[in-house]
């Protein structure tokens, strides 16, 4: 199933995207008085009776919405917690000059960071060297505290499309991260969630385009550390939470990884658009 968050009169709302565009499940509910959640947190915290309930309602007769004019919010609105992986293909460590790690990197993003499909995002004016990242993104179902990583993936709810927009120059002013990676929108996501049930995180084909260049091509299972091993990992060291969202790294073709000379940073009016398969196209312009 295929979920979203989208706007409407500055409510954000739950949809269901099928052939004919989005059930409004909002609506929906209220028209047909059929018990289903109707927000993205309470879909993830009931779980596989929650979906159960959503795949009733589609049997309805429910309100569906043209997709070519809503308005996107990002697909997780208030993750407790933002995990980033960093240097998680082998070929993105080279290009970065820096060793291939031997236990997962782990740095984070906060709330403001986050971005819908088709957001406008404005460029800080306290750095110069954006950089994009196409990423393939967990999304927790529950509680997750010492998994295995043989049980790792069953605490996973779904997976999303997102971009891990970095500012490099701040990025590396200090030995911490955290300045060039959690500007204001600077974790796009979506535009879709879809739920985990018959996908293979470890199989997929990413890619990202910047004003309709290729710039990144990947498949997930190039991976140095996969989903399951990160859930693992993570869980170790802190509690995961229904709701919280894990980007797992990017391949090479970032900015970063060009000789000095053929550096190009991302500037205003540049168009990016990161797609995985199966799960959908994030595209974003800056300013």
């Amino acid at each position: 199933m295929k979920l979203i968050n989208f706007k409407l009169d500055e409510e954000i709302r739950l949809g269901i995207k099928v052939e004919s565009g989005i059930i409004d499940v909002t609506s929906s509910v209220d028209d047909t008085l059929f018990a289903a959640p109707t927000t993205m947190e309470q879909v993830i915290v009931s779980g596989q009776a929650g979906l159960s309930q959503l795949t009733q309602l589609m049997k309805q007769k429910v309100r569906i919405l043209s997709e070519e004019h809503l308005i996107y919010a990002p697909c997780l609105i208030k993750p407790e917690k933002i995990l980033c992986v960093g240097l998680n293909y082998v070929s993105h460590a080279a290009e970065s000059k820096i060793d291939i790690p031997v236990e997962p990197i782990l740095f984070s993003k906060f709330n403001n960071a986050l971005a819908a499909h088709r957001q406008i995002i404005t460029l800080p004016k306290v750095a110069q060297k954006f950089d994009y990242e196409a990423e393939l993104v967990i999304v927790i179902g529950k509680e997750a505290s010492n998994v295995s990583k043989e049980e790792a993936l069953s605490y996973v709810f779904g997976y999303t499309t997102g971009n891990d927009l970095s500012a490099r120059d701040l990025q590396f002013r200090s030995g911490q991260w955290l300045l060039g990676k959690t500007c204001d929108y600077f974790a796009p996501i979506g535009p879709y969630l879809i739920t985990a049930d018959g996908l293979n995180p470890n199989n997929l084909n990413i890619t990202c385009e910047v004003n309709g260049v290729v710039r990144q091509a990947a498949n997930t299972r190039d991976m140095i550390f996969d989903c399951a091993t990160i859930i693992s990992y993570a869980s170790q060291y802190m509690t995961l939470q229904p709701g919280d969202i894990i980007f797992t790294g990017t391949p090479s073709g970032v900015i970063l990884g060009y000789p000095e000379a053929e550096q190009k940073w991302l500037r205003a009016g540049d168009e990016i658009k990161v797609s995985i398969e199966r799960i959908g196209t994030l595209q974003n312009v800056l300013a």
